[in-house]
């Protein structure tokens, strides 16, 4: 980091600091003294650079001090500095009134004009010279008019160099200016938190708030404390805390705890006093960047997922989830309604799940709130399907483990389950692939409890929806995907989509004589016999009629190695419990991959399996050659006694 600082002298030094940067430089313009004669002592016009290594300081940076003339000869040597400083400031005498009066009249237009953008500090030096003390008022008086038309000037710090006093101040400023950033936090001129400050608080004071109430208690600003300082509060510095919000914030202190008003002021408070590392600590412990935006980094942490894999919740994930509901379930009804989802998304950017038509995709009561089942279901089927979603909703919703990957766990290759035919996930991916009309929606909506429509409605974007199944005891989640017409091709012929079901389910309409050919057309048209397999026919309550296909459904799946159809009735409520069926063959899949077990492979993987094996056959038979010819041939050299029972049966099965 530079810092730039100007004196009544014409010279112009800078300083450099360095944190986010490789180095802070900071270039210190001083402007014109009084002639050399009038001071006791010499002075060189121009110091050299100085480097104070980060061991010295108290934020472990680097910083440059930068000096420069600012005489006619020095211009464009200052106007370089200037540009590359981090932090300018600008020196002026006490005892020359005509060098603080060229501040606001020549350096600070002038750096606007060179399009220089840094914090600015104001350093009056000489103090030794005044004759009496100056009030903080009267120097306020001076200052704050510059501070309202220069928005870059940051404090204005009064020392002397004779002395010296003050000095070490004038570079902690600097480096907590570039440091210690205020301008997002702080509007100087009217001496309130900027909005995105006060939004960020506000969500950080929700976030602590663990029960809810609406105010911090003791142990929740310990907890907040414990996060943020790595300290707890002794009893004394809380009742201090809370008898100076009493005193200054209205409403600030309710039922013995700090409100959300009362949080506020203390951070106004500690920005006021100059404590500003105190309020971008807490920001940044919370994962806020500069720019008072939750980073990237924060949201999304490093969580890769080899292929074939897919992602779930752990049981840390699901017990927050559980927990959180819990929370915000005020009336304790066991749903959430639409006020409580609202609160609990009030720390995110909303419901991720608004677009997708969240009260179809999972259970919900009679009046649409969604059940603990259904909240834990949904967010196992955004987890499988978009665990980066989840990976950031978790920062949005304070999950209290800093490793947020805990929650999550990836598992096994698919293609691995199905080689050893024994799936160990518990969230489970169907592709439901069928005609228009043949009732793949009803389906769906069935899974989930919803009432039958009889208006058909053509389905023209993905639709997804899950539930929990039991399966010997042990719930499992299913998701079901329709495509629609639109992006069922597209998804079938995509080797990297099909790799992610554990099963297909072919719908057909058992009294439309056309719709069975539709999904016999599919299978020829795309390679889905690695996938485990079932056929379901709809609306058994109607008159079964003859498929126009060579073979009638049944035939054509005990050609495969299939159970039949299950025939089923969604307005009728006739489901033959398809869907633990469906959840069962995701479990056991090898009774259910059409042409048998050995067809769980790809093409391409059953390939490499015979060439390997072909290669191990060889090389076992290029070895048994090569001993024979070493060792067993007539003439060569003699075995241990141990080898002659195998080598007598092996010369005499060459001999015969």
């Amino acid at each position: 980091m530079s810092a730039f600082s100007s004196s009544a002298t014409g010279r112009a030094p800078s300083l450099r600091l360095s944190s986010r940067k490789p180095s802070l430089r900071t270039h210190v313009l001083q402007l014109p003294f009084p002639p050399l004669s009038a001071h006791p002592l010499q002075v060189q016009r121009v110091v050299p650079e100085v480097t104070i290594p980060p061991e010295v300081t108290p934020e472990n940076v680097t910083t440059y001090i930068v000096d420069s003339g600012a005489g006619p000869q020095d211009r464009q040597h200052l106007e370089s500095e200037i540009r590359k400083a981090h932090v300018i400031c600008v020196v002026y005498a006490i005892d020359n009134p005509n060098s603080f009066d060229r501040i606001p009249t020549f350096w600070l237009p002038h750096f606007r004009q060179l399009g220089v953008n840094v914090p600015v500090i104001l350093v009056g030096n000489k103090i030794d010279l005044r004759g009496g003390e100056v009030a903080n008022e009267a120097l306020e008086d001076e200052i704050i008019p510059i501070m309202n038309e220069f928005k870059a000037v940051e404090t204005c710090v009064e020392c002397s160099a004779k002395m010296p006093l003050n000095v070490s101040e004038v570079f902690y400023f600097a480096q907590k200016a570039v440091l210690i950033l205020p301008a997002p936090l702080y509007d100087s001129r009217e001496h309130v938190l900027k909005p995105a400050c006060v939004s960020a608080l506000k969500r950080i004071f929700k976030l602590c708030d663990t029960n809810k109430d609406g105010v911090l208690d003791a142990t929740e600003l310990n907890e907040f404390q414990r996060k943020c300082f790595d300290a707890p509060l002794q009893l004394q510095e809380l009742e201090g805390i809370k008898d100076m919000v009493r005193e200054h914030a209205e409403g600030g202190v309710r039922e013995d705890g700090l409100t959300e008003a009362g949080f506020l002021y203390l951070h106004t408070i500690f920005i006021q006093r100059g404590r500003l590392e105190t309020t971008w600590t807490v920001l940044r412990k919370f994962g806020y960047g500069e720019d008072l935006r939750l980073t990237e980094s924060f949201l999304l942490p490093k969580f890769d997922v080899p292929h074939d894999c897919s992602v779930e919740l752990s049981p840390k994930g699901y017990q927050f989830f559980t927990d959180i509901f819990e929370t915000f379930d005020k009336d304790q009804d066991g749903a959430l309604k639409t006020v409580e989802l609202d609160e609990l998304f009030s720390t995110s950017p909303g419901n991720p799940w608004a677009s997708q038509k969240f009260s179809d995709t999972t259970l919900v009561d009679d009046t649409g709130a969604v059940t603990l089942q259904g909240w834990l279901a949904q967010w196992s089927m955004t987890t499988l399907l978009d665990h980066k979603t989840t990976l950031a909703y978790l920062a949005y919703l304070g999950y209290p483990d800093e490793q947020r990957t805990s929650a999550l766990l990836t598992t096994r290759p698919r293609k691995v389950d199905r080689r050893k035919g024994k799936v160990t996930r518990n969230v489970f991916l169907c592709y439901v692939c069928g005609a228009a009309g043949s009732g793949k929606t009803s389906l769906l909506r069935a899974f989930t409890r919803k009432p039958f429509r009889e208006a058909y409605e053509p389905t023209s974007k993905m639709f997804s929806v899950v539930n929990a199944v039991d399966i010997d005891g042990s719930e499992k989640y299913l998701v079901l995907q329709e495509f629609g017409s639109k992006y069922e091709a597209e998804t079938l012929r995509s080797s990297k989509k099909t790799d992610l079901a554990d099963l297909i389910v072919y719908v057909h309409d058992s009294s439309d004589t056309n719709s069975f050919s539709y999904i016999s057309n599919l299978r020829q048209q795309y390679n889905l016999d690695h996938i485990p397999t079932l056929f379901v026919a709809t609306k058994s309550d109607l008159d079964l009629a003859q498929q126009r296909h060579e073979v009638q459904p049944d035939v054509y799946c005990r050609r495969l190695g299939l159970q039949v159809p299950v025939a089923v009735s969604i307005k009728t409520g006739q489901t033959a419990d398809v869907f633990h069926v469906m959840c069962s063959i995701a479990v056991n899949p090898h009774a259910a991959i059409p042409g048998g077990p050995d067809r769980a492979l790809t093409a391409s993987e059953r390939l490499r399996m015979y060439v390997t094996m072909t290669a191990l056959f060889g090389g076992i038979s290029a070895g048994l050659v090569m001993v024979y010819r070493s060792f067993l041939r007539p003439g060569g050299p003699i075995l241990p006694g141990w080898t002659s029972p195998w080598a007598t049966w092996l010369l005499g099965r060459r001999e015969g």
